[in-house]
């Protein structure tokens, strides 16, 4: 799975009452939808599976998975929802909209359907504080239309808004060994840091500030990255380093020092180990593509 496409996009947020008993049947949603109950009562009916909705029901319906709603007949309910992409997919030759509901599976084109997430998201969840929720929902409301000049500006705040929506939301939904400890992320962003600006720790210190064993940071570091400590912060250099060999004509020797390696030799070595190349023969690849 490329998780560098994963780039979550909302594309139309709403609230929508709904009358009493209403119903909508046969929806095929060519993006992702997520649906929180605030008012009232329902039933949402999905792949022949039936939940009761109410107060704090949260749905997860991915792409182009068929779904129904029925309102109830005295109390029908109020939800808060948005369409979104996980990854970019232009429907602009689809509809004059990019949130494109089909209520016909015969007429559905599949090419339009927007890709699944790689982990699996519980399709029917409860949330306690309602209101926390309305008011995140709130926070990236769109109408359902395509970006101008005029809107351009408004749409970045909305997606600021609905990304960080997604990261609380991921964190709710996803079980714990799909995310990384909370913990980690502060750490990482610190380490990094510390990387860029030639203050790197010992690896205790990190440990010890989270007080956990160090077995237990390098469990949590290696689930987090998928790379042990050492390896990842060699990784982190290296990369760096590739960037002053393409772009640069700084020496290899000088390279080697800026970015913390205690000799060419040992800058060397890792770098070969990293790439299959020494740094002399990356660059000296990257002049010849150039």
């Amino acid at each position: 799975m490329d998780f560098a496409v994963f780039h979550p996009y909302v594309l139309y947020a709403t609230r929508y009452p709904f009358s009493k008993g209403q119903s909508n049947n046969n929806r095929h949603c060519y993006s992702s939808s997520l649906y929180l109950i605030t008012e009232g009562r329902g039933i949402v009916r999905t792949c022949g599976r039936t939940h009761i909705t109410d107060p704090g029901s949260l749905v997860y319906i991915p792409a182009g998975q068929p779904h129904d709603w029925i309102a109830d007949s005295r109390d029908p309910m109020v939800h808060v929802c948005c369409y979104f992409d996980w990854a970019h997919v232009d429907r602009r030759n689809l509809a004059d909209h990019p949130s494109v509901i089909c209520y016909d599976m015969a007429q559905l084109n599949p090419s339009y359907v927007g890709p699944a997430f790689p982990y699996a998201i519980p399709e029917f969840m409860r949330v306690e504080k309602v209101s926390l929720w309305s008011d995140w929902f709130e926070k990236f409301y769109t109408g359902n239309q395509y970006e101008n000049e005029h809107t351009y500006m408004r749409s970045v705040k909305t997606q600021s808004h609905f990304l960080q929506f997604m990261e609380f939301f991921l964190a709710f939904a996803l079980q714990d060994d799909a995310i990384p400890d909370h913990r980690m992320n502060k750490l990482l962003q610190r380490l990094d840091q510390d990387i860029l600006h030639g203050k790197l720790q010992p690896l205790e210190t990190y440990y010890e500030e989270l007080r956990i064993s160090r077995g237990y940071f390098f469990e949590l570091f290696k689930r987090s990255t998928g790379l042990p400590p050492t390896q990842y912060i060699n990784q982190f250099r290296i990369h760096r380093a590739k960037e002053d060999l393409r772009n640069t004509d700084i020496s290899i020797t000088e390279i080697a020092e800026k970015f913390g390696f205690s000799s060419i030799h040992y800058f060397s070595k890792l770098f070969r180990q990293f790439n299959g190349l020494s740094p002399l023969e990356y660059r000296k690849h990257q002049m010849e593509a150039d």
